[in-house]
């Protein structure tokens, strides 16, 4: 039987071991084939295969947060060289014309974003949820926790918990993620701002890896939020960390953290070491002379 190179398990089979492949030393290479697989859309009316690239390259990016930055240049490069054929006759713009090419593969991925965000953070019970079943799992693994510590063994959680877990890790890699489309201007400032306000809106319950992202996205979409404009919402974002700072049941590892991109702001968004950079040949012999 004849393969057909078109059918979507072909697709999934290949753009996945491009993915694979995928690293700043070939990134040229690799994303041109993506965009090729991504182009045979250019034949279909619902853009079925584009939209299978976005859904891979999208998971891809949420299950390996260290690459975030990467993939997201990889999203901005296939939005800017996606062919103008590619189209879906259900995704329309206000005149009811199809949206096409490097504006359809924008808006599904943003689509795709918000979607997964917004079914991540809906629900405030979520981390409460979760944060019931380690309680329970610890009364109940108590005596075998012992047990299994001393022995060098490990401790075992419910499949629930586990799965929980997994959940807020991925939500985590995709506020990540979020931060290094809207560096590369994929996300506006709306979205950016409704992303924060939505992460700070369970403050009594955020857990250590939460303010960890929470502060690493900061850092990466800070300065590019902090505008005339947008400047009032980012102070009570820096309100909210003081505070969090401030508190003395907090870690000081986690303190630590805060107070670190706290002093970022204060000095304009420069990084501590800008200044000592190394001198050049000729500003050495200046002051030597």
């Amino acid at each position: 039987l004849a393969v057909d190179e078109n059918s979507p398990e072909v697709v999934e089979k290949r753009v996945k071991t491009l993915l694979s492949k995928l690293r700043l030393e070939n990134f040229d290479s690799v994303s041109s084939q993506m965009i090729t697989w991504a182009n045979k859309s250019e034949t279909e009316k619902n853009g079925a295969t584009l939209i299978l690239v976005i859904k891979l390259v999208f998971e891809k990016a949420t299950d390996e947060a260290h690459w975030s930055e990467m993939y997201a240049r990889l999203c901005r490069t296939m939005m800017e060289q996606i062919s103008q054929d590619v189209q879906d006759d259900n995704i329309r713009n206000n005149a009811g014309e199809p949206i096409v090419g490097g504006h359809l593969f924008h808006k599904c991925l943003i689509n795709r974003c918000r979607e997964d965000f917004e079914r991540g953070w809906s629900q405030r019970e979520f981390t409460q949820a979760a944060a019931a079943l380690k309680a329970a799992d610890d009364k109940v693994a108590g005596g075998a926790s012992k047990a299994n510590c001393e022995n060098g063994g490990p401790v075992l959680y419910s499949d629930e918990y586990c799965a929980l877990l997994k959940a807020k890790r991925q939500v985590l890699s995709l506020v990540r993620f979020i931060g290094d489309l809207f560096k590369l201007q994929m996300l506006s400032e709306r979205i950016m701002h409704k992303c924060i306000k939505t992460l700070l809106s369970n403050i009594d319950n955020l857990e250590e890896e939460e303010i960890k992202n929470f502060c690493k996205l900061l850092t990466t979409v800070g300065q590019a939020l902090d505008t005339p404009t947008g400047k009032g919402r980012v102070d009570i974002y820096f309100g909210t960390m003081q505070m969090l700072a401030d508190n003395p049941n907090i870690e000081s590892r986690i303190r630590y953290m805060l107070l670190d991109v706290i002093e970022l702001r204060q000095r304009s968004w420069r990084p501590r070491n800008a200044n000592a950079s190394p001198a050049t040949i000729a500003q050495a012999r200046e002051q030597v002379s």
